[in-house]
């Protein structure tokens, strides 16, 4: 059996295919640090650094900022919403169901890079935009029902949870992702504690839930 062949008719290597998406992943991840850290503007050089990749092999796979920045937030929208699907499958509990999904936003540094809420479509493509929609809906249904069961506060919207978590999410000036990484649960439970109920339980029983 013959090598497979690349668009420009040679043979297209198993090892060149393997190098290639791992490139591909840490581009993907060097971006979400570095468009959490210091925005969406961010220059291409910088990522290419992170990635410890040369800016042709950038190019290769991403032609620009907005393929690359379209690729990176349907992945994480991809997660967010398989995550939200996992939460409100999982949990009999409502207001467990959507800290467990709020969790995930931040571990995950999905929030961190998605900028939730979005402000609307001159601030994304329109692609990525739309998948932003579909995570914010996602995530209103769960706070939904944990409003409805009388264990979250009334007054709250999933608006001003997103944008919550996306600011715990990211690292301080001068503060690295490790220091970040260490402390970001505890400051994400404490939040929840804030907007929940007293029937929603205490942080410390919500906290093993979400993370056992």
């Amino acid at each position: 059996m013959g090598l497979e062949s690349d668009a420009q008719g040679g043979p297209r290597h198993p090892a060149r295919r393997t190098d290639a998406a791992h490139n591909r992943a840490r581009i993907l991840a060097a971006a979400q640090e570095i468009f959490a850290e210091k925005g969406l503007q961010a220059s291409l050089d910088s990522i290419a650094r992170r990635a410890e990749v040369g800016n042709a092999t950038l190019y290769r796979h991403f032609p620009g900022r907005e393929a690359l920045l379209a690729c990176l937030i349907e992945e994480l929208a991809q997660a967010a919403l398989e995550a939200a699907r996992e939460a409100a499958a999982g949990e009999g509990d409502p207001f467990v169901a959507f800290s467990r999904f709020v969790h995930t936003l931040a571990s995950r540094r999905i929030a961190a890079v998605c900028r939730l809420p979005h402000s609307g479509p001159d601030e994304m493509p329109g692609p990525s935009s739309r998948a932003l929609e579909r995570v914010e809906e996602a995530a209103r249904r769960l706070l939904e029902r944990a409003q409805a069961a009388g264990q979250a506060r009334s007054d709250l919207c999933v608006e001003e949870v997103l944008a919550a978590v996306a600011r715990l999410s990211r690292p301080l000036p001068g503060v690295g992702w490790q220091a970040t990484d260490l402390f970001r649960a505890r400051l994400v439970q404490l939040y929840l504690d804030g907007v929940t109920t007293p029937s929603a339980g205490t942080g410390h029983d919500v906290l093993t839930a979400v993370t056992r």
